[in-house]
């Protein structure tokens, strides 16, 4: 290896290790998110894991997901996500997750960036999945990826009608969702021939590989950083694509993955904040204080690392326990993090939020 360039046959190895390589493709895919998640949690010196905490909470979680028969169907039944199971649904799970990030706000729930649709005023995550949803019934083509790499028809100011807001608060990153949108047109016209489903296919129902194949050919899903001398992967919206495919098709067609277990939790800054209210995770003074005085966090620091990769490596314990209590019954990551995300909304709702969730502005969740 020279200092001009990476050596090609080292290249090909991690491509290999990946499941991407020509000669590798045979071998089984992996993401390096929870390998990633263990070594932080393994070096983390300001976010503490509980175990006991875990564990408790782990027979919490699945009582109460048994009680509500929480399943892949109860993603499906929100009024927003699609309902049919068609070329046209993966196409807006793609939309909605490649621009699935930071929605958070510091003004009042009233002035904070709002999109109405169907007789509602929708915040958070909801305003994106409203503001496509009112895009396509104004047949505006905004889950087309070759409207997106038309510099002529998408231009800012048809974006900035798309997502226009009912508050004065313009929707957080508009300038870099609108990057996300150009930059994923180009990949899949260069690519995939245009079309989202050629990308899909080229996972050949691999979970692992299509995160992979995201994270490679697509730099805004590629949520990596490094931390004490690493490089760890996140991959959250990567990862939650695959998911929100999964729930949607109810693990058919082209929600079907031979291996939807190797995805993990998705690092976001909701479900530690839930994690830390059930008390599986606990933080340090300095990092408790920053959170608790809603200061910014800015995306690679080692507190926001260990934010996310302690809230996978927790996930996956409750997983763990909840599998060795009930060995019978079938649970992984991905519907964890769905009831969890859905149970720290309902706590907001209510107001009753022990703790603020960490303020991280970043296109990575």
């Amino acid at each position: 290896m020279t200092d001009d360039g990476a050596d090609p046959e080292l290249l090909e190895l991690l491509r290999q290790s990946l499941g991407l390589g020509s000669t590798g493709a045979d071998a089984p895919p992996e993401t390096y998110v929870l390998q990633s998640a263990k070594f932080i949690y393994d070096n983390s010196v300001d976010v503490a894991i509980d175990m006991y905490g875990t564990r408790a909470a782990a027979e919490c979680i699945w009582s109460a997901m048994s009680q509500r028969g929480y399943s892949t169907k109860t993603w499906s039944e929100h009024e927003l996500h699609p309902k049919t199971r068609d070329e046209a649904a993966v196409n807006f799970i793609f939309t909605m997750d490649l621009l699935n990030f930071s929605f958070w706000s510091m003004r009042s729930p009233e002035e904070r960036f709002a999109v109405a649709y169907r007789d509602k005023k929708w915040t958070g995550y909801w305003s994106l999945v409203a503001a496509l949803q009112r895009a396509v019934g104004e047949e505006i083509p905004i889950c087309t990826p070759s409207f997106w790499a038309d510099s002529e028809a998408c231009t800012d100011q048809s974006l900035r009608h798309v997502f226009r807001s009912a508050t004065e608060e313009e929707m957080p990153l508009l300038q870099e969702r609108m990057e996300c949108l150009r930059e994923a047109g180009h990949v899949l016209e260069e690519n995939f021939d245009g079309s989202i489903i050629n990308l899909v296919k080229e996972g050949r129902g691999s979970a692992a590989r299509l995160v992979n194949l995201l994270a490679e050919y697509f730099p805004c899903f590629r949520d990596e950083t490094s931390f004490e001398g690493r490089k760890v992967r996140f991959l959250k919206r990567a990862q939650i694509f695959i998911a929100d495919l999964w729930a949607a098709f109810e693990g058919k067609s082209y929600g079907s993955f031979e291996d939807i277990d190797k995805i993990t939790m998705f690092a976001d800054y909701r479900v530690p904040q839930m994690l830390h209210s059930i008390g599986c995770m606990s933080y340090s003074p300095p990092l408790e204080g920053h959170i608790f005085r809603e200061r910014k966090l800015e995306s690679g620091h080692s507190w926001e690392i260990q934010l996310r990769g302690c809230s996978i490596w927790a996930v996956e314990l409750i997983r763990r326990e909840i599998s060795r209590s009930h060995p019978d019954a079938y649970v992984n990551a991905i519907l964890i993090d769905f009831f969890l995300y859905d149970a720290m909304k309902a706590i907001e709702a209510k107001k009753e939020e022990k703790i603020p969730h960490h303020r991280t502005r970043s296109i990575w969740y």
